[in-house]
């Protein structure tokens, strides 16, 4: 059996307490406890695939992120680059994103089909965007995906 992205992340984590990374460590604990939350949350437990996996690891790096932004908008310089660090070993386990060139191409492509079905403009956004979420998972997040959408569907005048 192929080990899971979860299981990865358990074995990665008994590494880094073994060479004592602190840092790795208590990322990694703090990702599998999303995880684990994830797993319990609703009306009965189950067991998260991979897909699943990597949209908890990137809810977890946007935390990360922003986190970072906050603490340097307070003049907390130290606290910022530890989030920083922590989204660096979040983003390991994360597929390589999107170049903005392959954004484009796929963009591009689910608008000519839309426009192929009769949409176009602001009306074709939603068939677009539900076109390309699944194609883009895990490697574009949703802001950076609709803007370009949306750049693609309203071009400036």
């Amino acid at each position: 059996m192929s080990q899971t992205l979860k299981d990865t992340l358990q074995s990665d984590l008994t590494t880094a307490m073994k060479a004592r990374d602190e840092l790795r460590s208590a990322t990694l604990r703090m990702v599998l406890t999303a995880i684990r939350g994830e797993e319990v949350a609703g009306k009965s437990a189950r067991t998260l695939g991979d897909d699943e996996v990597i949209t908890v690891l990137q809810r977890e790096a946007k935390k990360r992120r922003e986190a970072a932004e906050a603490y340097d908008a307070a003049g907390r310089t130290e606290q910022a680059a530890r989030e920083r660090d922590e989204l660096g070993v979040v983003e390991t386990y994360l597929p390589t994103p999107l170049t903005d060139e392959e954004l484009d191409e796929l963009v591009d492509e689910a608008v000519l089909i839309a426009s192929g079905e009769g949409l176009t403009g602001t009306g074709a956004m939603g068939a677009v965007m539900s076109r390309l979420k699944p194609q883009v998972a895990g490697r574009a997040d949703g802001k950076r995906l609709s803007t370009a959408v949306r750049a693609r569907l309203n071009p400036p005048a």
